[in-house]
């Protein structure tokens, strides 16, 4: 397939300037050191740490002060925090400024799953409209001359839609960006990403650039969207899972280049094995990193003839010598298997009713007895 040529204006995040306007999404157990370190090799953009909870960062408990640390080849240190309450995101953001540990902050507020959202957090939040702006001008404050970015989607479902009223709230904060999901909370990853919602955003908002996200298989993809919608840059999640090289489609596309990367299994192999690697240094242990890259594996060879044993013992592995064992058994030359290794992949989910914290929906206001609540939803690292 031919790429169609593009070149945007470089995207522009407050002091930060992305010459290809391509964004890592947050992932939980995904996006960390080693697999931004991957992506970062094949390709450009800006890498997104994931969600890590404001409350267990300002407690500095052991699991979050691992998951902000960056490689120092990582120029551009980005770490994205999930909170419910104003003085907490503010306290986080503090911390993270004074220190030194970050150069773009971006906050959540789009995670779908259940033990976000009904606590409050989330895709849940932007319906309470106050305390959301509340959010968006405490990690802006604090933050200074270090962009804050949102992240959302388009609302809780399609009777409460939110993106609008929040983007405009988030925009008139001060963030340097907002990124929209064209889903809502209710329909997790399911279905087809509503563009028009990107495009409808970026009409409603012209003097903050808007990134849009959802069903980016492809460099193809990220070039239809801008054209679509008129958003400023792309977000890519799931589009990217088993795909490192998908950024190095990207940098291409942006740059008006015809370059599509079609990987034989043994470049496939050559760059799980490297996730291993990254990995091993990541959690300072080979074992534990073994246990990570398993569920990668269906990511990284779907499409390639790969045997059902071979793929069951591959998801087993436990160290890195039985890793380099079983990719020996494969044939290296085979080529790119074409549509078949490309598409969705990654948990799509089914439409269903959000879970909500009791009444949620009957006001946008945030009643009292409600926010004594809401830092329940603060107990983990990482929320999603």
């Amino acid at each position: 397939m031919t790429l169609t040529h593009a070149t945007p204006a470089p995207l522009k995040i407050g002091p930060l300037t992305l010459d290809v306007p391509v964004v890592l999404a947050p992932m939980a157990g995904i996006t960390n050191t080693a697999f931004r370190r991957l992506c970062r090799e094949f390709g450009a953009g800006l890498y997104v740490s994931e969600m890590i909870t404001s409350r267990a960062l300002v407690e500095r408990t052991r699991e979050s002060m691992r998951l902000i640390a960056h490689h120092p080849s990582e120029t551009t240190r980005s770490i994205q925090l999930y909170g419910v309450d104003p003085k907490t995101v503010s306290e986080a953001v503090t911390m993270l400024v004074a220190e030194d540990r970050a150069d773009h902050i971006d906050l959540n507020f789009g995670c779908p799953v259940p033990k976000v959202t009904r606590k409050g957090g989330g895709a849940a939040l932007p319906w309470k409209l106050g305390l959301f702006r509340q959010i968006v001008e405490a990690a802006v404050g604090a933050a200074g001359d270090v962009p804050v970015t949102v992240k959302m989607r388009k609302g809780i479902d399609s009777d409460h839609l939110t993106y609008l009223e929040a983007g405009k709230a988030a925009a008139g904060a001060g963030v340097a960006s907002i990124a929209l999901h064209a889903r809502t909370a209710a329909e997790f990853y399911s279905g087809q990403a509503d563009w028009s919602a990107i495009a409808q955003l970026k009409n409603t908002i012209t003097d903050t650039p808007i990134l849009g996200n959802g069903d980016i298989w492809s460099a193809d993809d990220a070039l239809r969207m801008v054209a679509e919608t008129g958003c400023d840059g792309v977000v890519v999640g799931r589009g990217c899972l088993g795909r490192p090289w998908l950024f190095g489609d990207l940098a291409a596309a942006f740059r008006g280049e015809t370059l599509k990367a079609e990987p034989s299994l043994g470049e496939v192999c050559n760059a799980f094995r490297r996730h291993a690697e990254l990995l091993t240094e990541f959690f300072e242990s080979e074992e534990r990193a073994c246990r990570d890259v398993r569920k990668h594996v269906a990511w990284y060879f779907k499409g390639y003839p790969v045997g059902g044993d071979l793929r069951a013992r591959l998801a087993a592995v436990e160290s890195l010598a039985m890793l380099d064992d079983l990719l020996g058994t494969l044939d290296g030359d085979q080529p790119y298997p074409g549509a078949g290794a490309e598409g969705p992949r990654g948990r799509a989910g089914t439409p269903k009713k959000p879970s909500l914290p009791e009444r949620w929906l009957e006001s946008q206001e945030l009643a009292g007895a409600e926010r004594l609540h809401l830092t329940e939803g603060e107990g983990d690292t990482s929320g999603g």
